[in-house]
């Protein structure tokens, strides 16, 4: 199922349906969300109500994307896929830390900063290095503390598109502080507009499917690659994440950066001048095969 969070036209209310192969929308009961019904353990049931007997069916061409789940208990980024480390790593000037091979590691972001699929980025006052960053999510389904990899499977609900908006020349002067990125990162994250669950993106349960991701700026191609090549799967990163805590329904769990899925990485495998970094009115589109895509425009 593809589950999403929308807004009809003239109405502040948020709404919750289920996408209908037509292109439509099958709607939830007013009050319905999918926060509550991961907390409730009803997300397939509701999915089968919704389907057999919708309580509205809107057309998709006439509501706005919202985040699935608009605000999220919690948001954390890992950084999983190997030749993005190396690239950044040279990008940034610092060494490969060997403590990356040894488990899965990651950063708490910003949940309250979540936005929809074309919603506009606003670059922050004074920064001159905006950057995206193509990764996929995944959103917890139900909760679980010190899970194994094994475990970690049947924990998680569904599948997004993630665009980690970043600013460099901020990140520049974090790095050397050891706490992570915090300014840089926590001014908005972009994710698509439906929740996909896990039986129509990876059946084999994987949870590392091989999915072609792809970023173009302007109309113009730049990066290419697949969550198949990502090293940390995402059963290893939310076992890591709930390793001496507990994950909770609704959680955010996000990949990391795939291999040349930033301009930072471009400007150094490339050319730099014609990956530069991002300006208004520029128009950023990231997809990723069967989950979605965020065409967000830089304001």
């Amino acid at each position: 199922m593809k589950w999403c969070t929308f807004l009809q036209q003239d109405d502040s209310e948020q709404r919750v349906g289920v996408l209908i192969g037509d292109g439509s929308i099958s709607a939830l009961p007013r009050g319905a969300s999918l926060l509550a019904l991961l907390e409730s353990d009803e997300l397939a049931s509701a999915g089968a109500q919704a389907l057999e007997q919708p309580a509205e069916v809107v057309a998709l061409g006439d509501v706005t994307l919202l985040p699935p789940i608009p605000r999220p208990p919690s948001f954390r980024d890992f950084m999983s896929f190997e030749e993005h480390l190396l690239n950044s790593a040279k990008a940034m000037g610092v060494p490969v830390p060997e403590r990356w091979y040894e488990s899965p590691v990651f950063y708490f972001s910003n949940p309250a900063s979540f936005q929809g699929p074309e919603q506009s980025v606003q670059r922050p006052p004074g920064v001159l290095a905006l950057d995206f960053e193509l990764e996929v999510a995944v959103v917890v389904g139900r909760t679980g503390r010190d899970l194994t990899p094994e475990q970690a499977v049947d924990h998680i609900a569904g599948y997004l598109v993630l665009g980690d908006w970043s600013a460099r020349d901020l990140q520049r002067g974090e790095i050397p502080l050891t706490m992570g990125p915090f300014k840089s990162k926590d001014f908005a994250t972009s994710v698509s507009g439906f929740l996909v669950t896990p039986d129509e993106v990876d059946p084999d349960r994987t949870t590392r499917p091989d999915l072609a991701m792809t970023a173009s700026v302007n109309g113009e191609l730049v990066s290419s690659g697949s969550l198949g090549t990502v090293h940390w799967s995402f059963a290893e990163m939310l076992a890591e994440a709930s390793r001496n805590t507990a994950i909770h329904p609704g959680d955010v769990v996000g990949s990391g950066t795939v291999s040349t899925g930033c301009l930072l990485e471009l400007g150094i495998l490339h050319d730099p001048d014609r990956h530069g970094y991002l300006v208004p009115g520029d128009r950023v589109h990231l997809a990723v095969d069967g989950i979605g895509e965020i065409d967000a425009q830089i304001h």
